[in-house]
Parts: C-alpha cells; sequence; structure tokens
C-alpha cells in the first residue's frame, strides 16, 4: 500500500470537500492541488469526479428529513410532487449540454486563461448579485418556486461547464439573480447537487473503468471518506453563515485566486492539462 499516494488522495478529497459547494469552483482548486501533488494523469481526473460522490452524501445527510419527507409524501401532496419536478426539471440542461459539448470543452477551455478569467469575472457577478439581491427577492423558499425558476437555475448551472465558474457558483447565484433569497438559492443548488454529481460519478466510473484496478480501490476509498467529513463540515458552516452574511467575501477570494491561477501557470509551477 502506498501511503503517500493515501495521503494525497486525502488531500485530494478535503479539497473538493471544501470547494465543491462553496461558489469558488472545485474544478479550478483540484487541478490546482493536482499538479502540485503530482496527481494530472487520467486516472486522477477520474478521481477526481469519482469523489464528488462522497462529498454529495454529507448533502444527502444534512438534508435528510427533508428529502425523506418529500418521498413518503410523493403519493399524497403537491408540493412534495413539485419539489421533484423542480429538481428533475433543473437537472435535465445540464445533462443535455454535457452530453453534446462535454468533450470539446474539456479540449479546449481547460486553460489557465479561461480558468483564471471565470474565477475573477464570477467573483465580480457575486459583487453585482449581492448589490441587488435585497431589491429583487421574489422567493423565500424552495417550495416557492415554479418550474420556470426551476429551469433558469438549471440553465445557470451550464455555465458550470466552462473550467473556474463553480457549479455551486452558478446556481447560487444565478438563482439570486433570478429572484430567489440567498437560502432559497443556497438550498436549491444543494439539491440539485445530488442527480448531477452523483450522475457525473457514476458516468465517469464507467466510461473510464478500463483505466481502473482494484489497487486503486484504497486510493477512491480514503478520498470518497476524505471529501464526505470535510464536505459535511462545510455545508453545515454555509448553512450557518448565510442566515447572517453575504457571499461578498467568496467574490473577493475568486478575483484574488484567478490571479494565483495566472501566476501559478505562467511560472511553471503548474501543469494546467486537464
Amino acid at each position: 500500500m502506498d501511503l503517500v499516494l493515501l495521503l494525497k488522495a486525502a488531500v485530494m478529497g478535503v479539497v473538493e470537500g471544501l470547494t465543491e459547494f462553496l461558489p469558488i469552483s472545485s474544478t479550478g482548486h483540484l487541478i490546482l492541488a493536482g499538479s502540485l501533488l503530482g496527481l494530472h494523469d487520467d486516472k486522477a481526473k477520474v478521481f477526481d469526479i469519482a469523489i464528488q460522490t462522497g462529498a454529495i452524501v454529507a448533502v444527502i445527510i444534512v438534508y435528510w428529513q427533508r428529502l425523506r419527507d418529500t418521498v413518503l409524501q410523493l403519493p399524497s401532496q403537491p408540493q412534495a410532487r413539485r419539489f421533484v419536478l423542480n429538481v428533475a426539471i433543473g437537472f435535465v440542461p445540464a445533462v443535455a449540454l454535457g452530453l453534446l459539448f462535454g468533450k470539446a470543452i474539456q479540449a479546449h477551455l481547460f486553460t489557465p486563461e479561461v480558468v483564471a478569467s471565470t474565477f475573477i469575472l464570477g467573483g465580480f457577478v457575486i459583487l453585482w448579485a449581492e448589490k441587488r439581491q435585497a431589491a429583487t427577492v421574489r422567493i423565500q423558499t424552495v417550495d416557492e418556486m415554479r418550474p420556470l425558476d426551476a429551469l433558469k437555475v438549471g440553465l445557470a448551472q451550464c455555465l458550470a461547464m466552462i473550467p473556474g465558474t463553480s457549479r455551486s457558483g452558478a446556481t447560487i447565484i444565478g438563482g439570486m439573480l433570478l429572484g430567489l433569497s440567498r437560502k432559497a438559492a443556497t438550498d436549491f443548488s444543494f439539491y440539485l447537487a445530488i442527480p448531477t454529481l452523483v450522475g457525473a460519478g457514476v458516468y465517469s466510473l464507467y466510461k473510464e473503468r478500463a483505466l481502473l484496478s482494484p489497487a486503486d480501490l484504497p486510493m477512491f476509498i480514503v478520498g470518497l471518506v476524505t471529501a464526505f467529513v470535510s464536505a459535511y463540515a462545510c455545508v453545515r458552516w454555509l448553512l450557518r453563515y448565510i442566515a447572517s452574511h453575504s457571499f461578498v467575501p467568496f467574490a473577493w477570494y475568486r478575483i484574488a485566486f484567478g490571479i494565483v491561477v495566472l501566476a501559478t501557470a505562467w511560472s511553471g509551477v503548474v501543469t494546467w492539462a486537464h
């Protein structure tokens, strides 16, 4: 058993768990961390996607009561059926565009210039969204969302296909710009993450199964477990944080990190092939 490799897997799992649900792009952070750790071959790319499943288990546990109640109420409660429909509608656009353009995006857009630009641009979009939030809120909770609202957030999620954008950032900030409260946008982003990330993880493992062997299992287990633990702590913290704080600090972090991306790429410290 390669203890150094397991330690690297643990670090990658922590990075995934801490960045997946914040509006700061887990992909950009995983590319940077993987390059610094020497994990940027094809198997590492599958690993990065697979450990998202560990992070999403944390969301399922945090929202377990709501998810369980929704399933139990599906036969009798229109509200439960509308909730499931909204999540399904929000999920479809990313699946469709991912299947159509995923390979092309991965081949052409995973460059430091694109990643840095989307980090920085996303930071300014967050600042803009927060500035107009109080005047535009019309939906306080997820239960008030209509199918059209869910579709719009789902279309916003498609922007996350551009590396550095952040799936959470696209859905949370997109939701806020569409009139959702900060809490409603964050909750719906988490619910939408469940089918999106589980689907991406399962699809990636199936598609690249030839790259994997039983010897890789310890590495994947360590990554999944550390992603789960760090994501659970992060999600719990974020839900408390948004009750009384804005996303402005994340905006400035994105802008600063975008500058770091360019600096590390231009200096040759990081290999940005993905």
